[in-house]
């Protein structure tokens, strides 16, 4: 049923973005400028691209240069989307995961004294509201790059290595947001999780095919630190075997890497992107992972926001990264350029 179904879906969805791209590009559509330089961060596929790591990595370059930033984002999944909320002025976290959605509740804790977080769909009201109520003066667009209603001075994108082009299909058969043509629109490209693949050189290709001399950036997923969730946790590591867990775009990248950090897996659960954990799942978890001979549990940096208050029968741990760029201070100039504009 799914290939009968899907494939024409998909093509008239290609089609779709297709034409409303051309009439951005043609002018029938109106773009909207901020007074102030924006750096869009985005994608060409669905979630999972380390897009949430980058976006921290640009704000924290953005407010070592001196800048006042601020991160507007749709904030996917949460309970009124239709609300503007912001979710922190850079100094107190205004807003819970429910209300700001999970990645920028992640971004605004984070990000305390670096970076004001706004969730709204129209990110250009918000970024007049930052100007005149924050005193904004550079803006990160999270998850832009098919955002086009807003004008912006840098176009970056974050390519995942270890599924860089989601299966060749567009939504819903496969994962692509728009098709690869509209890479061309990318200033460069910043390819995320290339510790976990051998060879670049053909993702290295098809970028060049489609960008022409755009800059290619390497980015690797480094752990910062493991953090124990409950406060009545005594250990600071986790006691192995461990079982992990993750409601991740990409959620076998979360679990590669956890091997390479030679940890013993003997579980793996995954749940839709987003997933909002109940008491129910949690319980069901921790019963599989003990069943499954596990003494501790792994989540994700975004997942760990979530388990708030969720009691566990066994040790629950988050394993924070950080993004480490090859090159960097090419990347670091570009950024900073545009943001003086």
């Amino acid at each position: 049923m799914k290939s009968l179904v899907l494939p024409p879906l998909s093509a008239l969805y290609g089609a779709i973005t297709r034409s409303r791209t051309a009439l951005y590009e043609r002018g029938a559509f109106r773009r909207f400028k901020l007074e102030r330089p924006v750096i869009s961060i985005g994608n060409i596929t669905t979630g999972g691209t380390g897009k949430t790591p980058l976006v921290e990595w640009v704000a924290r370059v953005l407010a070592g240069s001196g800048k006042k930033v601020c991160i507007l984002t749709r904030g996917y999944g949460r309970e009124n989307p239709r609300n503007r909320v912001l979710v922190s002025d850079g100094t107190t976290v205004f807003a819970d995961c429910s209300q700001a959605g999970d990645e920028p509740f992640q971004l605004a804790t984070d990000l305390i004294g670096v970076a004001a977080v706004i969730s709204d769909a129209d990110r250009f009201a918000a970024g007049q509201g930052a100007i005149q109520h924050l005193s904004t003066d550079c803006f990160v667009l999270d998850d832009g790059f098919q955002h086009l209603q807003l004008a912006r001075d840098l176009n970056l994108v974050a390519v995942d290595a270890t599924d860089p082009w989601g299966g060749r299909q567009m939504l819903p058969y496969g994962r692509l947001r728009e098709p690869l043509t509209g890479l061309k629109r990318a200033d460069c490209i910043v390819l995320t999780r290339c510790e976990q693949v051998d060879d670049l050189e053909p993702i290295r290709r098809e970028i060049a095919k489609r960008t022409g001399d755009r800059p290619v950036f390497h980015a690797r997923m480094k752990t910062r630190r493991i953090v124990p969730i409950q406060q009545s946790i005594s250990k600071a590591q986790p006691q192995e075997p461990i079982a992990g867990f993750c409601a991740v775009g990409n959620p076998q990248s979360f679990f590669t890497h956890l091997n390479r950090e030679d940890y013993q897996l003997v579980l793996k659960k995954s749940f839709r992107d987003h997933h909002v954990y109940t008491q129910d799942d949690v319980s069901k978890l921790s019963k599989a992972a003990i069943h499954a001979g596990a003494q501790s549990l792994m989540t994700t940096a975004k997942d760990a926001v979530k388990l708030g208050g969720l009691q566990f029968e066994i040790p629950c741990y988050s394993l924070e990264i950080d993004l480490e760029i090859e090159n960097d201070s090419e990347l670091k100039r570009m950024i900073l350029v545009s943001a003086d504009r």
